[in-house]
């Protein structure tokens, strides 16, 4: 109990779903049944659902950039000794990986010992020679190299809050318009409209796409491209009817829960990876990526690309078709 992670993504998107529901119940009475005519008048029935967005990033960009973020420490365990680490702060708005707010209220509210340690960060330029993938760090590496920090924390899952609030928004549309031509265009302008302010906030250096802290041009830049891609499958399966070619997407829909467990989570390979020959390295998951995708194609990235495909999600498309064949669901 002493070094649990308590926050996870799960636990972000339990905490976004409450927040979000719970607005959407308080207020079913307050709204009205039939919109009024016009483009805007989706945005006024539900009024209080966007005022619950706006509190969220008010509380969100006031704390991130308002917030004085002192000097802090920590330990890190090395191979046979522990040593501690002083990062030096002092300073408010900083969003880089040392003195983030974002950090600090985790460190207040958690504690040091409950966050994630492998964070992203610990793969930077400045930290490790492997960069872009993990390695020894280098001697000079920055104190925060090897800090914990925590993706899912609890600042940054307030700003993943305006992530569902513009999700619900997109189910709103689906209900309350019927055409094709009405829908499309609601979630067209709004993709693209955010993607806009998305672009803007990150090209100017005002608010840089940042997933570690959930920024706000992250925010808008993953809501608008769900906008956009959502249209686009709606397009080519409810328009055009071409339902069979994305049949799959369905199966995995209905068993996301198992998929995200067993596959996202590493479960099901960790069992894999349980048999081996002689080393843990020897396993059946190395063995695939190595002589059926790194080898034959000579390129490591081009082999991982192809793994994740059929390895991966082609895998666990064809698993969840199975289930769905035999009417076996996992499901809370």
């Amino acid at each position: 109990m002493k070094i649990i992670r308590w926050c996870g993504i799960l636990q972000r998107i339990a905490l976004v779903y409450f927040v979000v529901a719970l607005i959407e119940i308080l207020t079913t009475k307050l709204r009205p049944t039939t919109l009024t005519p016009g483009h805007f008048s989706i945005f006024t029935a539900y009024k209080w659902q966007w005022l619950g967005g706006f509190v969220t990033f008010v509380v969100y960009m006031t704390t991130t950039y308002g917030l004085y973020v002192p000097d802090w420490s920590f330990m890190a365990h090395l191979d046979d000794r522990s040593e501690r680490y002083i990062v030096k702060c002092g300073m408010r708005g900083h969003i880089g990986p040392a003195c983030n707010a974002v950090g600090y209220v985790d460190r207040q509210v958690w504690g040091i010992n409950h966050l994630y340690n492998q964070p992203v960060w610990a793969r930077l330029k400045a930290c490790t020679l492997s960069y872009p993938a993990s390695g020894p760090f280098r001697d000079n590496a920055p104190s925060w190299c090897r800090a914990p920090f925590e993706p899912e924390g609890l600042l940054s899952t307030i700003s993943a809050i305006m992530s569902g609030t513009i999700g619900i928004h997109y189910g709103h549309v689906l209900i309350h318009f019927k055409g094709h031509g009405e829908r499309l265009k609601q979630w067209i302008s709004m993709g693209l409209g955010l993607l806009i302010i998305a672009f803007i906030l990150h090209f100017s250096d005002a608010i840089p796409l940042n997933k570690q802290l959930y920024s706000f041009s992250y925010v808008c830049f993953t809501a608008g491209v769900a906008g956009i891609v959502f249209s686009g499958f709606y397009i080519l399966i409810d328009v055009w009817g071409l339902r069979t070619p994305f049949v799959w997407l369905e199966w995995i829909g209905m068993n996301a829960m198992l998929i995200f467990v067993l596959g996202a989570q590493g479960i099901f390979a960790g069992f894999i990876n349980g048999w081996f020959f002689k080393n843990e390295d020897n396993n059946l998951v190395n063995w695939i990526q190595k002589h059926v995708f790194f080898e034959v194609w000579k390129s490591e990235k081009v082999g991982t690309l192809l793994y994740v495909i059929f390895g991966e999600i082609t895998f666990w498309a064809v698993v969840a078709g199975i289930l769905h064949r035999l009417g076996i669901y996992w499901k809370l």
